[in-house]
């Protein structure tokens, strides 16, 4: 058993959404075999009531509050000092006291960082010989934000590309230093060698799971979905997301703008409903006899197993959608966008269908409709796909070899 120091962004629970999914189940599978001291960030009030249960899972916790409109204008001073504005963002002193005490204190073996933005925390530390770094990337979010730059006009346009310049630099400068960096899908890890090749050797793919155990189907468990007065029974389609986050706003907003008015002319009774928490005033004005925006559910599960069909449509996706995942394992037809199904290893057409225009959406969507044995055998065959090949265990043991003392890197003893 080692010491290990673990930085992460967000508080990693509850689980319910995508970077948090992750550091979750990271978190639980050090604490297996390790001594952990976790730092990380409260950003959502909603999240403190979940506080102690972290504490449960890892006793040297220390968390710090983050004030998300004080925190956008802090992080404007990166303008004038030339930094990744999100590293102004999530700037903490009372966090980087508690570092500088952990590793003071402490024989820490390693420290494990959860996203950039989080490895400046070491840059300030005030030891001697600081522990080794190992870095969970995920994705290589700088170019997530020369994406958004491609969407947005000027001056956003601006502001975003220059977060993805400033942040690469970020993103290259930590991989040097560190032992070993991983990336959520083997697309990310190549491309961030292509990015930054003097780090090719140093990074390596871990990728994500799913609890197929939690997100099972299951007979007993009751519909969502009310039934409104009408000849045949709705048809639900499904999306399910942080709706605080832009490239699910996105998706939902192209979708129902796009694709649904379509559906609806063959399927009249058909549903979309928009699922998952902090929907912003653009995404509630999608609401209407067509479109549902539910907010925050205590369960995302009957929503998923009830669906008819589950939708992931982004046009701007970086690694692996937990999203898809958590659908296939419910053994529900999804269909998602082709930027999505380039990070799943799953067959198109037989455990996951791909579209790419309105129409092809259109065209897949009625297909399954019209064919619900067809669409049955796919949420069966995508369920299995996920229960063979995304084990959270097998994934994150990845990580394991490099926080053996005998392998450490003596720049960072």
């Amino acid at each position: 058993m080692g010491n290990l120091l673990y930085l992460v962004h967000r508080l990693p629970y509850p689980p319910n959404k995508g970077d948090k999914v992750r550091s979750y189940h990271l978190l639980k599978h050090l604490v297996k075999r390790h001594r952990v001291f976790l730092g990380t960030f409260v950003d959502d009030p909603a999240d403190e009531a979940y506080v102690d249960k972290v504490r449960q899972i890892c006793p040297e916790l220390y968390v710090a509050r983050l004030h998300p409109r004080a925190a956008k204008l802090r992080s404007l001073s990166g303008l004038i000092t030339h930094q990744a504005l999100g590293l102004r963002y999530y700037q903490n002193a009372g966090l980087q006291a508690w570092v500088n005490e952990t590793l003071s204190k402490h024989a820490i073996d390693s420290t494990i960082i959860f996203s950039s933005v989080m490895a400046q925390y070491l840059d300030a530390v005030q030891v001697n010989h600081p522990p080794k770094m190992l870095v969970d990337f995920v994705d290589v979010d700088s170019a997530k934000w020369t994406q958004y730059a491609a969407s947005h006009r000027w001056p956003m346009s601006w502001l975003y590309r220059r977060e993805g310049e400033r942040l690469l630099a970020c993103e290259r400068a930590i991989a040097a230093r560190a032992q070993r960096s991983f990336f959520v899908t083997d697309n990310e890890t190549a491309l961030f060698q292509h990015m930054a090749p003097e780090c090719a050797q140093q990074v390596e793919t871990m990728s994500n799971g799913v609890d197929a155990d939690f997100f099972s189907p299951d007979p007993s468990r009751a519909s969502p979905f009310t039934e409104r007065k009408s000849d045949s029974p709705h048809i639900p389609l499904v999306f399910t997301g942080a709706m605080d986050y832009w490239p699910n706003v996105d998706a939902v907003t192209w979708f129902a703008n796009e694709v649904l008015p379509k559906l609806v002319l063959t399927f009249p009774n058909i549903l979309f409903y928009i699922v998952g928490r902090s929907p912003p005033s653009s995404v509630m004005a999608l609401a209407s006899d067509k479109v549902l925006v539910t907010g925050t559910v205590p369960d995302v599960r009957p929503y998923l197993q009830h669906a008819a069909v589950v939708v992931a449509p982004l046009r701007v996706a970086r690694g692996i959608q937990n999203k898809i995942l958590e659908a296939m394992a419910m053994a529900r037809p999804v269909v998602a966008s082709q930027l999505c199904l380039q990070a799943v290893d799953a067959e198109h057409g037989s455990e996951l269908i791909s579209a790419k225009e309105a129409t092809d959406y259109v065209r897949e969507i009625e297909n399954l409709l019209n064919f619900p044995d067809q669409a049955h055998a796919l949420g069966q065959c995508g369920r299995k796909r996920v229960v063979t090949s995304y084990s959270w265990e097998a994934h994150l043991s990845r990580i394991d070899p490099y926080l053996e003392p005998s392998l450490g890197n003596p720049r960072f003893r």
